[in-house]
């Protein structure tokens, strides 16, 4: 609820900061361009504050991230960061610019029309860049590996002797990059290396964060919160962590509202007796999505714990491994549910991710 006399819009960009304060009172609107840089920000808001009063910032969520939010709340102020997505812009407007950007946050804030996301501790954002940049690398390591394989493709080489990947298909590359050289000549070498290459650091990169995220998960602030978590079927230690840092603060959440946080609720176009839902919405935390859907696939096979699930369940409490438990079995069923009505195998898994973020959500909330 805004109780602050003056609302002021900020917005942010690398190089300025275009501000724009609305003082309730007096209904004075107030223009300022400022560098970007923490204290002349923090400047200004003492000095706005001298004149008009106890003040509310707001900003859009964006790539200049939460360090301007975080200085201002430690001077003391009051600080809200916009959702982009939430913000209610007139169909009418035509006219974008900075100054009218900020003057639309002031106003919508002072009408109490801001949809603010959650301010991250800076422990928490920088164990959140780590798991970040383990999927840059997940995502470079794949790029890489597509890229020799094609490149193999187009000589007519195509590996149908296992698994890609293994000791045995590298032996496999060799040989065909070696009669490459016979038919195409040294250059064909050349070529091979820089795309052999290219895979091995991105291997290599991959495996670094790996071990430094394994190493947090077993000794940190996350490290209760991942056991919890990777009690479920689906959820590797890995998964567990990365799920534990995108979302943050589990109970601000409930079972239900956890789903349309990670955009795995259906859309929705319905107007009097009328109800049309479509595709997911895609919209909230897309890296914790995607952990979801990869995990949902894992519960279609008949569901026999094995070891390395008992010795997760070892480190956790007796109550959370009793709920995961019931939670495994339950999506399970609903797999076999789901495959007995003929839905497309996609839809299937999205409705079980939707299933296991709630599951997710109890273990890690509940009382144990």
């Amino acid at each position: 609820m805004f109780i602050e006399r003056t609302s002021v819009g900020l917005d942010v960009h690398a190089r300025s900061v275009k501000a724009c304060a609305i003082d309730t009172v007096t209904g004075e609107i107030i223009h300022q361009s400022i560098p970007a840089d923490t204290a002349l920000v923090r400047d200004y808001a003492t000095q706005i504050a001298a004149e008009h009063g106890t003040i509310r910032f707001t900003y859009e969520a964006g790539p200049t991230g939460f360090e301007l939010a975080r200085a201002l709340i430690e001077a003391g102020f009051a600080v809200q960061v916009a959702a982009p997505s939430k913000l209610l812009r007139p169909p009418g407007e035509k006219i974008k610019t900075d100054k009218n950007d900020a003057l639309l946050l002031a106003r919508l804030a002072r009408n109490d029309s801001i949809t603010p996301v959650a301010i991250p501790e800076r422990s928490r954002e920088v164990v959140r860049d780590l798991v970040r940049a383990r999927d840059d690398a997940r995502r470079d390591l794949m790029t890489a590996r597509h890229r020799l394989g094609k490149y193999l493709l187009r000589h007519g080489h195509y590996y149908t002797d296992g698994d890609a990947w293994t000791l045995k298909h590298e032996a496999w590359m060799r040989q065909m990059a070696h009669r490459d050289v016979e038919l195409f000549g040294e250059v064909s070498r050349v070529v091979f290396d820089d795309y052999h290459d290219a895979v091995e650091h991105a291997l290599a990169r991959r495996n670094r964060l790996d071990a430094q995220i394994l190493a947090l998960a077993e000794d940190s602030e996350w490290t209760a919160l991942t056991r919890r978590i990777a009690c479920l079927r689906g959820i590797s230690t890995l998964t567990a962590f990365s799920l534990a840092v995108e979302i943050g603060d589990w109970h601000r959440f409930t079972g239900r509202s956890i789903a349309a946080y990670l955009g795995l609720v259906p859309s929705e176009n319905s107007s009097g007796q009328s109800r049309s839902q479509g595709r997911i919405t895609k919209t909230g935390n897309t890296h914790a999505r995607r952990l979801l859907i990869e995990a949902a696939w894992h519960h279609k096979p008949q569901y026999r714990p094995g070891k390395v699930m008992r010795d997760r369940w070892a480190v956790a409490p007796a109550a959370v491994v009793a709920r995961a438990d019931a939670g495994n079995r339950r999506l399970h069923r609903r797999w076999l549910v789901l495959d007995a009505h003929k839905k497309k195998h996609t839809v299937a898994n999205t409705a079980i991710a939707r299933e296991l973020a709630g599951w997710c959500w109890s273990v890690a909330t509940m009382d144990a």
